[in-house]
């Protein structure tokens, strides 16, 4: 039995597209920052990562999609989504996570969920750098991580 697990730093130069929804900016532009300090410390050229931002969550499995079609090997998905008194907390965290997931799949290229989904402001901030860490940083971490696997895979099988 062959197990095949990949390391984080980056083996070539990939281009990474990072989308982050403008809503809850306090949250998301740290997200951001995390993302990008992830991937630039894991190897990858600042020339090569792809910064878009868009108004909300919902809206970034679109643009996600033109990145991998423009020839993107991978995304992070970036937003916050904070509960509040409506269903409507529930509609948009379903739809960037099968949005996302769907790209996945159809294009074969990682797509980092840092879409945090929260009861409260202050859990959000916990996510954001606080004590529950950047899960920014850590949806480029698993895209490097995937990128380094899918090569490795398509190499040795």
């Amino acid at each position: 039995m062959n197990i095949y697990q990949a390391g984080c730093q980056a083996e070539i130069d990939y281009k990474v597209g990072v989308v982050t929804a403008r809503f809850n900016s306090a949250v998301t532009e740290k997200l951001e920052k995390g993302a990008m300090d992830q991937l630039t410390a894991r190897g990858i050229s600042e020339d090569n990562i792809v910064a878009v931002r868009v108004p909300g969550a919902i809206e970034i499995p679109l643009v996600a999609q033109r990145l991998l079609e423009m020839g993107c090997d991978g995304v992070v998905a970036i937003g916050a989504v904070i509960r509040g008194d409506t269903a409507h907390f529930d509609y948009v965290c379903n739809s960037v996570e099968r949005g996302c997931t769907e790209l996945q799949l159809q294009y074969k290229k990682p797509v980092g969920f840092g879409v945090i989904t929260t009861e409260n402001a202050e859990q959000a901030y916990a996510r954001c750098g606080g004590d529950k860490g950047n899960k920014g940083a850590e949806a480029a971490e698993v895209v490097i991580e995937m990128l380094n696997l899918m090569r490795q895979l398509t190499q040795t099988l």
